[in-house]
């Protein structure tokens, strides 16, 4: 496949359940070799975005590809490049963790022992233990394994660090910009975890009630936000601060926490030295910025 041509394609995606509309005409590329994440509230859709692109849910109108190939269709040659973690985390209770290793390491030839292995003990998994028996995050941190041991081109996760402690979701983290060194890559990742999620994403998709509200590369996305503070050189602020685009602003006399929306650095320093202001600007976090964007 052509490294230009995007390895997931979405056009006019539409899904219903019952009276729930949850997506409502999906428009959506994804490259290769970058880190996709989707951010959304319970119920905007995220999880059934994701299924469609593995065959799991067929659309009730649009198309979804992957691969190239119309994901409903995809064959076991498909799947196979295909990891896939999701919400629930279904999982054979009664075997051993050892044992669904090996049972699911079977179906792929391209599974790599020495990851299987340094994983296990990077993560501290038991696998002489049933896999009924193990915690929440035991159970993610094996779901995860299962769905990286192949090495996967399309590696998919659905709220994959929920369950995990700060020092686990960390080295998780790192493990995920590992991953993403082979140019043939590419990772999706669903959190609510937004803090998380911007120390290794590349681009991000923000939905809301079925609907893609936001579709950047995240690099471009924090230069269109910045919360600046606003200090008078002599005496009280001007009653009309000097910018286009507020968001939100909060004055007193003689300074402002303003949030200004797409206004370039360079032309914000202008304005507010037109003003006779003194400025301190700082980027936005993500999850600032998605608050914004779903506002």
């Amino acid at each position: 496949m052509n490294k230009m041509n995007p390895i997931v394609q979405m056009s006019g995606l539409y899904k219903r359940f019952g009276k729930i509309q949850a997506l409502a005409g999906v428009d959506l590329s994804i490259k290769r070799s970058s880190i996709i994440g989707l951010a959304g509230a319970n119920g905007a859709g995220k999880s059934t975005l994701l299924r469609h692109i593995i065959g799991l849910y067929l659309p009730d109108r649009g198309k979804c590809t992957t691969f190239g190939c119309e994901a409903g269709k995809l064959g076991p040659e498909e799947l196979a490049r295909i990891g896939y973690v999701h919400q629930e985390g279904d999982l054979l209770d009664w075997m051993k963790a050892g044992q669904l290793i090996r049972y699911v390491s079977a179906y792929y030839p391209t599974w790599n022992r020495e990851l299987e292995e340094k994983y296990i003990a990077d993560y501290e998994i038991s696998t002489d233990a049933r896999v009924g028996s193990l915690s929440p995050g035991q159970r993610q941190k094996l779901a995860i394994l299962l769905a990286i041991g192949f090495e996967p081109e399309l590696l998919i996760l659905d709220e994959p660090a929920a369950a995990l402690d700060p020092v686990m979701r960390a080295r998780f983290l790192d493990m995920l910009l590992q991953f993403i060194q082979d140019e043939n890559r590419t990772i999706i990742i669903s959190s609510h975890i937004l803090s998380d999620i911007e120390k290794v994403v590349d681009h991000v998709v923000i939905m809301k009630a079925g609907l893609i509200l936001l579709d950047l590369g995240f690099d471009e996305l924090r230069e269109r936000y910045y919360r600046v503070r606003l200090s008078a050189l002599g005496g009280d602020l001007p009653r009309e601060l000097p910018f286009a685009n507020i968001v939100d602003c909060k004055r007193s006399n003689g300074e402002a926490i303003v949030t200004v929306a797409d206004c370039p650095a360079e032309e914000l320093q202008r304005q507010a030295e037109s003003a006779d202001c003194r400025i301190e600007m700082q980027a936005l976090s993500l999850e600032d910025i998605y608050r914004i964007i779903v506002r």
